[in-house]
């Protein structure tokens, strides 16, 4: 189980540098003027994790298989977009198509770059998409309470429509209502309610300092998850060899890349954690989500494992590199055997039994 991060903002503010840094693939084109993406970029991303090196060594694996992550550098939002503007009716209807937003905001100065409102106001560029996204849930909204559809709904939908509709108007975030409300509400498509994380694009001088426009954004949006970027860099990093990209990174002091903060937020973000499979064959990585029981993780490498689950054999990844394997594992009291109740762990090693 992957799952696909759409990239959003303003026009010019960095979307498919970002995206050329997340993809290291260069095929997101970038540059000086609006609505640069109309259809949206698609990268398929690894997500390099050295615990499966690890394990891949120690069991002497064919191959090696990451887990991975979509990214999707979908085309410059403005004001109006709701009703049209700057072909936005196509762009938002690709938002519907992602798990969570990266909402990317530019908090740079620079006269190389124009910006679309002709001033940084990162703040105001975020209420611009986030109107904007409301605007269209609102419509849909509309829409479902229309009287030939309101026909199929029960009151109890009705009212829970009634009310988001209520709460948008006010301009309060969906999220605050109650939580029985919610998984209808996600059921229609409503875009407020995908999760999401506010990236801010700085230069390399604002990379270690925070500068005005950054802090103005983590004192008004306390409770979102914001981390800082620079675009540009990642995108150079992305290009240069693992050496390389050690000795710049050492040099303009940047101890990890921002684009393995931004893909460790958003596992935190959608609750989604690693287990591992390690063998001859293979040693690879799949993605669950958190609490998913030992056979709803089994049909993740295969349907009929769910079906015909039995047990389980679990490791900790970091017993299993400690011990060398799972027979060393089991020799030191390090292996357990787990049934239908057992709920995955993040590192876990598993090896599943099942019926023929």
């Amino acid at each position: 189980m992957g799952f696909r991060c759409g990239i959003v903002g303003l026009p010019n503010v960095g979307k498919s540098t970002l995206f050329n840094a997340l993809t290291a693939t260069k095929n997101a084109e970038a540059a000086n003027f609006p609505f640069c993406t109309i259809d949206p970029n698609i990268g398929v991303v690894e997500v390099l994790d050295d615990r499966l090196d690890k394990l891949t060594k120690l069991s002497n694996s064919k191959k090696k298989i990451y887990t991975t992550i979509t990214f999707v550098d979908i085309a410059g939002l403005v004001k109006g977009a709701s009703k049209g503007e700057g072909l936005g009716n196509k762009f938002l209807s690709h938002i519907r198509e992602v798990d969570a937003i990266i909402h990317l905001v530019r908090c740079f100065e620079t006269e190389k770059i124009q910006h679309v409102n002709n001033k940084v106001n990162p703040v105001e560029d975020f209420e611009t998409i986030k109107t904007e996204i409301s605007l269209s849930d609102i419509e849909t909204i509309q829409k479902k309470l229309d009287k030939s559809k309101k026909k199929a709904l029960s009151q109890k939908e009705i009212d829970i429509l009634e009310k988001s509709l209520e709460t948008l108007d006010k301009g309060i975030d969906l999220n605050t209502l109650e939580n029985s409300s919610l998984p209808f509400l996600n059921q229609i498509g409503l875009l407020s309610l995908k999760p999401k994380i506010i990236v801010c694009n700085v230069d390399e001088a604002n990379l270690k300092d925070e500068n005005e426009h950054t802090i103005n954004i983590k004192k008004t949006y306390p409770n979102e998850k914001v981390i800082t970027i620079c675009a540009d860099i990642e995108d150079q990093l992305s290009g240069l060899e693992i050496d390389e990209k050690a000795n710049f990174m050492k040099e303009i002091g940047l101890e990890k890349m921002g684009i393995n903060k931004l893909i460790k937020e958003g596992y935190d973000l959608l609750g989604l954690e690693t287990f591992f499979t390690s063998g001859k064959e293979e040693s690879r990585a799949w993605t669950v989500k958190k609490n998913t029981l030992a056979p709803k993780a089994a049909g993740v490498i295969h349907t009929d494992f769910e079906k015909n689950f039995i047990r389980a054999e679990a490791v900790d990844t970091d017993d299993f590199i400690k011990f060398g394997s799972a027979e060393k594992c089991k020799e030191n009291g390090k292996l357990r055997i787990e049934g239908k109740d057992y709920i995955v762990k993040d590192g876990d090693v598993l090896f599943f039994r099942v019926n023929p």
